[in-house]
């Protein structure tokens, strides 16, 4: 439990701050974790059918990591006031300092999200130089999204009551996921995700891909080997994602050399198939992030009591 929460000053999450045992091992022991994570595909790849040209800015696994090192700073700026505002210059001194992107890196997707009015410059600021910002409307409401539908899948694991609780407090997601986010960041298995997982979620559109493949699975217990998922040509995909046709066959290429997908007929003819072994690496993978996510729920819950 005790993850390495890395920032620019190196904070160090210790295990009795930790007030649940949410371990990825407990999430992938769960039975019913298969289909949370099916529901949470289904939910993602819904919220990106919804705003595809927005989503598909974070859809790969480095801009993602960099946009939630931006929610982190701002949420954390929002529940403490005395912490400095969020600037370019922050941002890159935590991407670079925990190892996630180059400084150019972050300084794009800055500026990508300053683009799409994700960020918009804080009003009324007397320094000028500095151009602190700050999370727009839209964008809340976009990770909101995105963090209810997971409290919701944690809760089809207990029966609990996350969303519930989390509707009715909303300040209760500005406490959890800046903590959820430092972990992630810090944790090389978030990070650095298996190879049948890392050909995907490294590459543009990636994420959304594989996310839409795992929606596409069927429930109850999988068989071992292939999995097929139904008729499913290069051009659904490219249509939806807004990806061009060589960008998806490269992706599909790797993943094939890989062995853990490809078509039953030549030429991405047939039924598309998955490997148990992809969907066995994602269960893992996301469990890391699940074990974050609920444990630093349970945490927000003490704080604003």
């Amino acid at each position: 439990m005790g993850a390495l929460r890395v920032t620019a000053r190196l904070e160090i999450v210790r295990p009795e701050d930790s007030p649940s045992p949410s371990t990825p091992a407990k999430f992938v022991a769960d039975p019913l974790f298969a289909e949370a994570l099916r529901r949470a595909a289904v939910h993602m790849v819904a919220m990106h059918d919804a705003t595809p040209r927005i989503v598909r800015y974070t859809a790969s696994l480095r801009k993602w990591l960099i946009t939630q090192a931006i929610l982190a700073l701002h949420f954390e700026r929002r529940i403490d006031p005395s912490r400095s505002e969020l600037t370019a210059a922050k941002l890159v001194d935590f991407i670079v300092a925990s190892n996630v992107a180059s400084k150019n890196t972050a300084v794009a997707h800055l500026a990508e999200m300053r683009n799409y009015r994700l960020l918009i410059d804080a009003k009324q600021h007397a320094d000028k130089r500095t151009r602190p910002l700050i999370l727009s409307d839209l964008a809340e409401d976009l990770i909101r999204q995105w963090f209810d539908g997971h409290l919701s899948s944690l809760d089809t694991l207990d029966q609990g009551g996350r969303l519930a609780q989390s509707q009715s407090e909303p300040a209760l997601m500005h406490y959890a996921l800046p903590r959820a986010t430092r972990r992630l960041i810090g944790d090389r298995a978030w990070r650095d995700p298996p190879e049948s997982v890392a050909t995907l979620v490294w590459a543009e559109s990636g994420s959304n891909i594989l996310h839409d493949l795992v929606a596409r699975l069927p429930t109850g217990v999988l068989p071992d080997g292939r999995i097929l998922v139904g008729p499913l040509k290069l051009s659904d995909i490219t249509n939806r994602y807004l990806i061009s046709r060589s960008h998806a066959q490269r992706i599909f290429a790797r993943a094939r050399e890989l062995g853990v997908l490809g078509w039953e007929g030549f030429g991405n003819r047939g039924p598309l198939w998955i490997s148990r072994g992809l969907i066995d690496d994602y269960r893992h993978w996301q469990a890391v992030k699940f074990a974050a996510l609920d444990e630093a729920f349970a945490w927000a819950t003490t704080q604003t009591r």
